[in-house]
């Protein structure tokens, strides 16, 4: 029997190297985008991820934003290194498996189906849906925000769709905004991955890949789902035209040590 997965992936610095709010600022001349959500994330007033659209619903620098300049933005994003194949092998990875590939990111909608146009179909992409205004263009509301615990609900939903069990979820994502997901993820024994040493998703995540090519990601699934081994992972990559000249496992143990202000205990000899 053909055993299915879902794999889902967040988008800004995971399957790309730029973060959509800042190529969307640079667009509309706009210099101070992390100033902006930093204030946003000191008042807690908008869930991790939703700050770009947040700013685009009620910030007067942001309101001129108009459809047209979010597509716009997601031609200026620059992908990782082969996205399209990652895509592509995902789709026949190996016999008597099925994986289907979704992305799920708090990013527009508008920006990340313009980005991976003819990678990834439309209605596999679960990003913020807007509602324009049809006269004047500028966006009236949210229609759906994919962020924090939202990307759980979009989760749940597509796997109730697909009929599989919580253990064959396979998630990757790059920062503070995916740990929601991936601590659900973890709860029910799936596979969670991180991209980044970005600060607690290392402590979450099942595994770390570190790469500027797409295609890493397959390492841990070749190893934790398919049980393959290091010699077998190479010989795919290699009929892909792909070298793994370099692969490193590690692990980093972070240790902050200071001074006591308490008088220390005697130290005795052993």
């Amino acid at each position: 029997m053909t055993q299915q997965y879902l794999l889902a992936s967040d988008f800004d610095q995971t399957l790309s190297f730029n973060d959509s709010g800042v190529a969307l600022a640079e667009l509309i001349g706009f210099h101070d985008f992390h100033k902006k959500v930093k204030g946003l994330s000191d008042l807690n007033l908008v869930q991790q991820g939703a700050e770009l659209s947040y700013l685009i619903l009620h910030d007067p620098e942001f309101r001129k934003v108009r459809r047209e300049d979010l597509i716009a933005t997601g031609k200026r994003i620059r992908l990782k290194h082969d996205v399209a194949l990652f895509a592509r092998s995902l789709e026949n990875l190996a016999d008597g498996y099925k994986v289907s590939f979704y992305v799920i990111s708090a990013g527009p909608q508008e920006i990340i189906e313009s980005a991976l146009e003819g990678i990834v179909p439309p209605e596999n992409i679960f990003g913020t849906r807007f509602r324009f205004n049809p006269e004047t263009g500028e966006v009236d509301s949210i229609i759906r925000a994919s962020a924090g615990w939202g990307k759980i609900t979009v989760l749940e939903e597509l796997r109730a769709a697909l009929g599989i069990s919580h253990d064959h979820i396979i998630y990757m994502g790059d920062g503070s905004s995916d740990l929601p997901v991936m601590m659900h993820v973890n709860q029910y024994d799936g596979l969670t991955i991180a991209v980044s040493e970005a600060k607690f998703i290392t402590r979450v995540a099942r595994r770390t890949v570190l790469s500027d090519n797409a295609m890493s990601v397959l390492v841990p699934v070749m190893e934790e789902v398919l049980r393959w081994d290091s010699v077998k992972i190479r010989r795919f990559f290699a009929q892909r035209g792909l070298n793994l000249r370099e692969w490193e496992k590690m692990r980093t143990d972070m240790v902050t040590i200071d001074e006591s202000t308490a008088n220390p205990a005697p130290a005795t000899l052993q």
